[in-house]
């Protein structure tokens, strides 16, 4: 931050030869008409303005972070100090008032040589000085660029210092402004006895509510609620050590509700359960709460992460595995590298393992539940199985243990796959809700067990069952599964409805579909249209023959397969069906079984084509004409 403009500091002005005003680069000094030879090297020049308005605009989220960079540059201060002197305080104390901040720390210090170093460079971090590279990972940020992310609400900032590391240096100035200028000074011993370093900020216009007291005392405690030092707004206290997840409790219960309350406190709800995450070896430590409600796999679960202490963010996405998403969490770690905003994490090695870490712990407390709590497990299945059912897809220790919990939707009930395996040799399934509709009644009559794979991930965990149980057969159900267990009707009967079958088999014909004649509860069931997945896709490959030219015709056509078409399982059993198969009048057979086609398509809740649709049309208006016709027949007799 090297001035274009020297500044006249505010304070009383010391001797002329103490105080060091500065200029920038960019301003013709009195070398710099001074030819240059081709090929010097030429420094880069800021521009501070354009600078300020990319953190506010581009790099920060919110003007909200100049805040958390005040605190961030206190906190290292004082562990830099505290780095050379263990004993020393460890005080940050804001005082807001009429548009203006005060920030007073007992950390470290800087003399006039410091000034010059760190605050006139825009990154320099304190951390390299005095030999305290090797400590680097106990600090937070950069005092350079946290000072100048102050810009973001102030229009001027004034520093005053005094140094630790050298007992007999005298207090120190730093006073800039948001044109680029700055100006420094030394003072005498009264304007600050005791080591340290004091921030003053004043607000630039339209930034007033940024630098009241209640608004630096909700951003301190957003912020700094679990930093390691004494942090007060006034007199309010900022800090609350130890963070919930490490203070002693009386009972495992007690543990609970107090989590409970801290929850609801940051997040807005009450959750389910709490679950540790402690991971010594990753330096993380925090707490996952279970939400109360279902939420759905895509939704991009937001947790809060500390660094430190310090809040980095309240939307952190990677810290925890896709599949729980059921959780919402805050951690504090000292291992995590954070982006050049500090507002988010930086993906790379350590971050996946940590994610990897923390799965763990996720996945044993649901084991650990399994094991010795059932009914806090039932309780958390019957919002969040799908979170599960997730885990379980990937990790066949995880299926292994949640299979008798997980529930399924199945033609006996909603049951566990473990508990329906042990009904039926053989676990069929569908894999569309659609496929399973059509086939759950007539199948629980004729006692097929099948388990409704249609919902999200219950095929893939359906599939999966005999790896954690060899002697499982799974098979997915087809049309003519379910035709193989329904009666067949006896020959005689049968070759006495050929007439009435081949009309009905000509009516459907057009549409792709064959025409059965069996016998299968229940009774109320006239008909039902049965397909499978090979069967679709050959419909579908015939509509689009029929629309294409001559080319892609051929092309279609040479796809085809010889699969089997979709049909429609009449009921001889059902009365309807007996009455319309004594019919004469081949118009009327038509009319019928078309009815009782697109009657079959909607039990099934299948999608119709236009053609299904017009078919529809077509015999309502011929069941009505017919009726019609009767009614008039009748009357004139």
């Amino acid at each position: 931050m090297n001035s274009q403009t020297p500044q006249s500091p505010q304070a009383p002005q010391p001797s002329p030869s103490s105080q060091t005003p500065q200029s920038s680069p960019g301003t013709p000094g009195p070398s710099s008409s001074a030819p240059r030879s081709e090929g010097s090297p030429h420094a880069f020049q800021v521009d501070l303005r354009g600078l300020v308005d990319l953190l506010s605009h581009h790099l920060y989220s919110s003007p909200k972070v100049y805040l958390r960079e005040l605190l961030q540059n206190a906190v290292d201060a004082i562990t830099a100090r505290r780095a050379e002197q263990p004993d020393a305080p460890a005080r940050v104390r804001l005082y807001a008032e009429d548009g203006a901040l005060r920030v007073e720390d007992s950390g470290v210090g800087l003399t006039e040589s410091d000034v010059h170093s760190l605050l006139a460079t825009i990154g320099r971090s304190s951390k390299r000085a005095g030999g305290l590279e090797a400590a680097r990972s106990d600090f937070l940020g950069q005092f350079g660029i946290g000072l100048l992310a102050c810009f973001v609400v102030a229009e001027r900032i004034r520093v005053v210092s005094r140094s630790a590391r050298t007992p007999d240096a005298v207090p120190v100035e730093w006073t800039a402004t948001d044109d680029g200028s700055y100006t420094v000074r030394t003072l005498p011993d009264a304007a600050r006895a005791e080591p340290g370093t004091t921030v003053y900020l004043q607000a630039r216009a339209g930034a007033d509510e940024w630098l009241t007291e209640e608004r630096v005392l909700s951003l301190a405690r957003d912020f700094g609620t679990l930093l390691p030092y004494d942090v007060r707004v006034g007199d309010t206290a900022v800090t609350e050590l130890p963070a919930p997840w490490d203070r002693p409790y009386p009972s495992p219960a007690a543990r609970r509700v107090a989590l409970a309350r801290h929850c609801h406190d940051l997040f807005g709800f009450t959750p389910l359960d709490s679950i540790a995450l402690d991971v010594p070896v990753a330096g993380v430590r925090g707490v996952a709460y279970v939400l109360p409600q279902a939420v759905s796999p895509a939704q991009r679960a937001r947790h809060r992460v500390h660094l430190k202490g310090m809040l980095l963010t309240e939307r952190a996405e990677q810290v925890l595995p896709d599949w729980a998403f059921f959780v919402r969490c805050v951690l504090d770690t000292d291992s995590l590298r954070p982006t050049a905003s500090r507002e988010a994490l930086y993906e790379d090695e350590t971050l996946a393992a940590v994610r990897e870490a923390l799965g763990e712990r996720i996945r044993g407390w649901l084991t650990g539940l399994a094991a010795g709590d059932p009914e806090r497990l039932g309780a958390f299945l019957s919002v969040h199985h799908l979170g599960v059912k997730s885990l379980a897809r990937h990790d066949k220790d995880m299926l292994r243990t949640m299979l008798p919990w997980l529930p399924f939707e199945t033609t006996d009930g909603r049951l566990s796959l473990e508990e329906f395996a042990l009904r039926h040799p053989v676990v069929h399934f569908t894999r569309s809700v659609e496929e399973y509709r059509q086939v759950a009644p007539i199948a629980s009559a004729q006692g097929i067990g099948v388990v409704n794979g249609g919902y999200t991930y219950d095929t893939e965990l359906v599939e999966a069952l005999p790896s954690v149980r060899p002697a499982t057969v799974v098979a997915e159900l087809d049309a003519d599964t379910v035709t193989a267990h329904l009666d067949t009707v006896e020959p005689g009967e049968e070759l006495a409805l050929a007439g009435f079958l081949a009309a009905a088999r000509a009516t459907l014909d057009p549409l792709g579909c064959d025409v059965a004649l069996r016998a299968f509860h229940p009774l109320s069931v006239p008909a039902l249209h049965l397909d499978d997945r090979a069967a679709r896709h050959e419909q579908a490959r015939a509509e689009a023959e029929e629309g294409a030219d001559d080319l892609w015709a051929g092309i279609l056509g040479s796809l085809r397969g010889s699969t089997p078409r979709a049909r429609l399982v009449l009921n001889h059993l059902n009365p309807l069906i007996r009455r319309i198969s004594s019919l004469g009048d081949p118009e009327l057979i038509g009319t019928a079984v078309e009815s009782l086609y697109g009657q079959a398509m909607l039990m099934a809740q299948r999608p119709l084509r236009p053609a299904d649709s017009a078919l529809l049309n077509r015999a309502f208006i011929g069941l009505l004409e017919w009726a019609t016709h009767t009614d008039h027949g009748e009357s004139g007799r």
